[in-house]
């Protein structure tokens, strides 16, 4: 009887261990998402203080051991570090995954629910260009305590309230580079650098409310290139397995690091997303013996391929290539598109920059917004880089058929907003025609720009 009182008693414990196990874990995750990954998969993170992976439940079933994706570590600081002060870049959170079985309906985390990906996307929510810039080289430091020079919190909160089936993220996340100047209220004892503490700070704490509501695309940005916050664009954000090669943490292998192959992602029957990774481009066109020229070309070169899977592929990345630059007068025009990629995709497609079948090009880079429409054989440019980092100027309050955006793209419908906001794209189905509701909001979710999007063209008002 006694041994049985003992053995008993023994049970009890392993399962308090058990219990109190269980609670820590779930009291250490700092993170859960859902992110769409190429090939129709999606792909659920955590990140967690604890050095072990939390447990995943698939329709309340048996809880199963998330696969770690990257290891807590202290990296040194790249020779080619951007800024330079740069310092060691501390990642004390462990970054874990699990790809999502085709047939499962819901899951969570020790605990806490994952948003499911969607059965079918009717509402796309756009940010970019999110973070709270800090940057020595430029002497550029936004106020990031205060939530109206620094509205992504703001923003995050107002989007999550609309209920989108998915969130696209294009790029520019992390704007953190510098420490604060001593004396700058505006950002004083703000986190900086590279680490974790900057990315919690700059996106995943602002950005909680709309991680929770629906799973994300994100496309990666310039600010996410190897020698800038790479290393943790590929610990959290990047929808690739990781390898040794593809990183960051070697410049060796910044040619693999820096140019991820394309992919798609489907919206509809009818459309999809073609991901293209521009994080590395240059401001000046390219010379042809450059490395980045061949990678970009060859990439393009796929990018046309998968173009023929849809009727409709909407061009997802970072660095637009028709776009006005902002300037101190709202009167005056400048062009705003790469030169870097112009040059290359000149080569592919001559006239019209984008593939055959791209009715629309998405960006950010450029912090404002745009949605133009052209009279020639060219896409819809969408500029979406007004979530959150630090505005630069002005958009032009007109284009005139006279200007140019590149050679002869001519425009016939333009819409711009200076000041900062995010937009939504609704699918709209009528007499089984598709097109696509376009509307800007500012942070605060009061609508203030509509566009309809149709067959390569856009009206706004």
């Amino acid at each position: 009887m006694k041994n049985t009182v003992s053995r008993g008693l023994a049970v009890l414990g392993m399962l308090w261990m058990f219990a109190s196990a269980f609670q820590a874990s779930a009291s250490e995750l700092e993170s859960v998402y859902t992110v769409q990954a190429p090939q129709g998969h999606w792909v659920v993170r955590a990140l967690t203080s604890a050095a072990n992976c939390p447990r995943i439940t698939w329709d309340q079933q048996k809880p199963m051991v998330m696969q770690l994706r990257a290891a807590q570590a202290n990296l040194p600081v790249r020779s080619d570090a951007a800024q330079a002060d740069s310092k060691t870049s501390v990642f004390d959170v462990t970054s874990c995954e699990a790809t999502w079985p085709a047939q499962a309906q819901s899951a969570q985390i020790e605990g806490r629910a994952v948003p499911a990906p969607p059965k079918q996307i009717q509402r796309i929510l756009i940010v970019a260009d999110t973070g709270c810039r800090m940057k020595a080289s430029e002497n550029s430091f936004q106020e990031c305590n205060d939530a109206d020079k620094w509205p992504f919190a703001q923003i995050a909160q107002s989007a999550a309230k609309l209920k989108p089936d998915l969130v696209v993220h294009i790029g520019d996340v992390h704007y953190r580079e510098s420490p604060c100047p001593q004396g700058n209220l505006g950002c004083a004892n703000a986190s900086w650098g590279y680490g974790w503490d900057a990315w919690r700070d700059d996106f995943f704490k602002p950005a909680a409310p709309l991680l929770a509501s629906a799973p994300w695309l994100f496309v990666r940005g310039n600010h996410e290139a190897c020698f800038r916050a790479g290393q943790g664009w590929f610990r959290f954000l990047d929808a690739l397995p990781l390898t040794s090669e593809r990183n960051c943490n070697d410049p060796v292998n910044d040619l693999k690091g820096d140019f991820s192959e394309p992919f798609t992602a489907a919206i509809s029957e009818r459309a999809q997303f073609i991901v293209f990774d521009s994080s590395k481009s240059s401001g000046k066109a390219y010379n042809v013996n450059d490395p980045a020229f061949s990678k970009y070309q060859a990439q393009l070169q796929a990018a046309a391929k998968l173009a023929a899977n849809k009727p409709e592929s909407f061009f997802i990345n970072h660095h637009p290539l028709l776009a006005a630059a902002p300037s101190k007068d709202p009167n005056k025009f400048k062009t705003g598109g790469s030169a870097g990629l112009q040059s290359v995709f000149q080569t592919v497609e001559p006239n019209r920059l984008f593939p055959q079948g791209v009715t629309l090009a998405m960006h950010g880079h450029v912090h404002l917004f745009e949605a133009i429409s052209f009279q020639t054989n060219h896409p819809v440019s969408l500029v979406m880089g007004n979530s959150g980092s630090l505005n630069e100027g002005h958009a032009p309050n007109v284009i005139a058929p006279t200007d140019r955006l590149y050679k002869d793209a001519v425009v016939d419908n333009y819409a711009s907003r200076s000041d900062y906001g995010f937009a939504t794209l609704d699918r709209i189905v009528e007499a089984g025609q598709e097109s696509w509701q376009l509307t800007e909001y500012t942070p605060q979710g009061q609508p203030v720009i509509h566009c309809r999007i149709l067959n390569g063209k856009s009206r706004c008002h």
